[in-house]
């Protein structure tokens, strides 16, 4: 695909994930709080959500149907325009589709949602380059996401058929009204969360054709397994935190917050301080030369990564009470963003919008932070549950150092010849600072011992004991 069908296609798909997470208003998230705490009206819980997302997809895909000038309006191309009917019936497929991730994590069963995730990103994978492998066009990459929401809508349904039997016949309006009292305000502020996340997009695509379009998105790019990674650990946090607070388990909840950020530290550096060094090949590798330039887009954009290992979401939907706390930020941060991006789109080029997302972002954790560590009594004494994540800082920049003078010996070379020796190099560096600075816990050693002795030889298996 060329550089202005490449745009086009990632206008579709934008579209479409603004559609999936703001129409909702993240309705389907009330299941995280409703399933645990009442498991007499599990099914009437299920039944709702399922009926306010097949209404809102429905209505959406109408909308796209009789009125596809919308897209017209928005982008600096009307290409979109013949697509409209394919893409809402997309939207409508993949909002009812999206509960599947969600539920089986509501319903407290993680091994089946983490495999759930996995084969539903697989999936995902298959179609789509099965599907760009094979046509190459942008109605073929709209079909395959046909395709893969219809799979994953019928999966839901037997789903939700086995573990909540007859939930089809369990309405319930009283308990619809308890879910949208809780839903809405939370949801309004997901809605803000994905206006402020997609908005950027929706400027450049009207400020400059799809093939800058297509760059700018490539410097966007969001990893893949580092969404999963957060999404996964995100969601199993939200079920356990509600849990801890109706408990009013406090310290409980800023030690599991602390741990997970440990966690996801663990790899969120390694990854940030890896692609600073190879991150021109990285683009190169995956994405030609053409797309050289989205680069230094690419690098103020991961900027976000290390500051992403705090999730305040589960801790936000815990405290139903604070739910307009957020609200009011995102309306703010949102209008600031909106308000420079409006005037000074084109004056700031592509680097410049991108570093605006960035610092609005960045301050919205910011203050989002320091407003519930004070609600979780958080004091500077707790700082001793930070020092593993600044030890593992300091364990990605060692390891950073050592690519930086592998790349500058590899100048020249391929990207992939540079990408592999600097990864090699990188995760032999970081996993022995790890262990010099005595990162990992005497249960961890043991955990890796045991996982390794499975499938080493029994004279090796003698010896790591």
């Amino acid at each position: 695909m060329d550089p202005e069908q490449v745009g086009v296609y990632k206008q579709v798909f934008l579209v479409v994930g603004t559609a999936v997470n703001m129409l909702p208003l993240a309705f389907h998230m009330s299941a995280y709080y409703f399933l645990p705490r009442e498991r007499n009206k599990q099914p009437q819980t299920v039944l709702n959500i399922m009926l306010v997302l097949t209404l809102v997809g429905a209505l959406a895909c109408a909308a796209l149907y009789f009125f596809p000038q919308i897209l017209t309006a928005v982008f600096y191309k009307p290409e979109l325009v013949q697509y409209s009917h394919l893409i809402g019936v997309t939207i409508l497929l993949w909002i009812v589709g999206a509960f599947l991730e969600s539920v089986p994590i509501a319903n407290e069963e993680i091994r089946l949602a983490t495999v759930v995730i996995i084969s539903t990103q697989a999936t995902r994978a298959i179609v789509f380059v099965t599907a760009a492998a094979v046509y190459g066009t942008v109605r073929s990459l709209i079909y395959a996401a046909i395709i893969h929401g219809t799979i994953q809508t019928v999966v839901l349904v037997w789903y939700l058929q086995s573990r909540f039997p007859g939930f089809w016949h369990s309405f319930d309006g009283a308990m619809l009204r308890r879910q949208l009292s809780y839903a809405v305000p939370l949801g309004a502020a997901a809605v803000l969360y994905t206006l402020q996340s997609d908005l950027h997009n929706y400027f450049v695509s009207n400020r400059f054709a799809p093939a800058m379009f297509a760059v700018y998105s490539f410097g966007t790019l969001q990893l893949p397994l580092m969404g999963l990674l957060q999404e996964a650990t995100n969601a199993v946090l939200i079920t356990k935190v509600s849990l801890l607070q109706q408990q009013n388990k406090t310290r409980e909840i800023i030690f599991l917050t602390a741990r997970a950020a440990r966690k996801l530290a663990a790899v969120y550096f390694a990854i940030y301080a890896l692609l600073m060094v190879v991150g021109p090949e990285f683009i190169r590798f995956l994405f030609t030369n053409r797309y050289a330039a989205s680069w230094p887009i690419f690098a103020v954009n991961l900027t976000m990564l290390p500051a992403s290992i705090f999730l305040l979401d589960p801790i936000f939907r815990a405290h139903s009470e604070e739910r307009f706390f957020l609200l009011r930020l995102r309306i703010a941060i949102i209008l600031l963003q909106a308000l420079i991006l409006f005037f000074w789109t084109l004056p700031l080029g592509l680097v410049g919008v991108i570093c605006v997302v960035i610092a609005t972002n960045i301050t919205e954790r910011v203050i989002t932070s320091v407003h519930f560590g004070r609600l979780l009594g958080v004091t500077w004494q707790d700082w001793f549950l930070m020092r593993d994540v600044g030890k593992l800082a300091v364990a990605g920049l060692i390891g950073a150092l050592a690519c930086a003078a592998l790349r500058f010996f590899l100048a020249g070379a391929a990207p992939f010849i540079i990408l592999s020796a600097c990864g090699t190099l990188f995760a032999v560096v970081y996993l022995v600072s790890i262990h010099f600075l005595r990162i990992l816990t005497h249960d961890e050693y043991e955990q890796i011992r045991e996982a390794l002795g499975r499938y080493l030889p029994p004279s090796l298996r003698y010896r790591l004991d």
